[in-house]
């Protein structure tokens, strides 16, 4: 029987890196699950979530910070940064935010951790979901990038990506088979009280749940109608 794949998981703390890390507890052994703090609004919410998990899985998590992110970027995802604006996840206007090259920043120094913690390969839940707005999400860029990490390691580390191909109703059912509390997870980019609702990535939770017919335990400060997908 050939040995478990030793892998970092990149947590979030929100469905799709939590699914992730759940699916490599059963196949690989986690190293550890690293996070990163760099200033975005919800980080209050979310990384409690990561660290929930984590604990729940008996996983190293480390939060690694990326201050420079929050002092010389221009997002909207960033504490003083535009309003988060509303609507679909896939509306051009979601582009505003994009933190610039954050996977990319994110993977370079993991690679970095991964390979002084003695880990094989990183795995990241970058989803089809996320290609409409977010360039470093893509597969072109995955693949760009993990040619990168293996050159530039002795461990020759491989980039793991188990949802580049998959929507997040996809992983949803993935996170349920496999026990995921999601009222665990954060996704508003907001970071009220309660999930907005309304922003992006509350629509996206949203509309996740029912086109996977699960049951959403997630409380919400708005239930509108939710928005249509745009025509790209």
């Amino acid at each position: 029987m050939s040995a478990r794949r030793r892998v970092v998981v990149l947590l979030s703390g929100g469905m799709d890196s939590v699914t992730a890390l759940y699916q490599a507890a059963g196949d690989s052994e986690i190293v550890a699950a690293l996070s990163f703090e760099y200033g975005a609004r919800h980080h209050s919410k979310e990384l409690p979530c990561a660290a929930w998990h984590a604990k729940r899985l008996g996983v190293r998590h480390e939060v690694l910070p990326l201050g420079f992110v929050a002092n010389h970027f221009t997002s909207a995802l960033l504490e003083g940064g535009e309003p988060i604006p509303l609507g679909h996840y896939e509306e051009a206007s979601m582009r505003q935010t994009v933190v610039p090259f954050r996977n990319g920043i994110m993977l370079a120094v993991a690679a970095g951790f991964a390979e002084s913690a003695g880990a094989s390969a990183l795995v990241i839940a970058a989803h089809a979901g996320d290609h409409a707005v977010y360039p470093d999400c893509r597969e072109e860029f995955m693949a760009a990038m993990e040619a990168a990490i293996r050159f530039g390691t002795y461990a020759e580390l491989a980039l793991l990506r188990p949802f580049i191909q998959l929507d997040k109703a996809a992983i949803l059912a993935k996170g349920i088979a496999l026990g995921v509390d999601y009222a665990r997870t954060w996704s508003c980019y907001i970071g009220g009280e309660l999930h907005c609702g309304e922003c992006g990535t509350c629509v996206e939770r949203r509309e996740a749940f029912v086109l996977a017919g699960v049951a959403d335990p997630t409380p919400y400060a708005s239930l509108k109608p939710l928005p249509a997908k745009p025509i790209l």
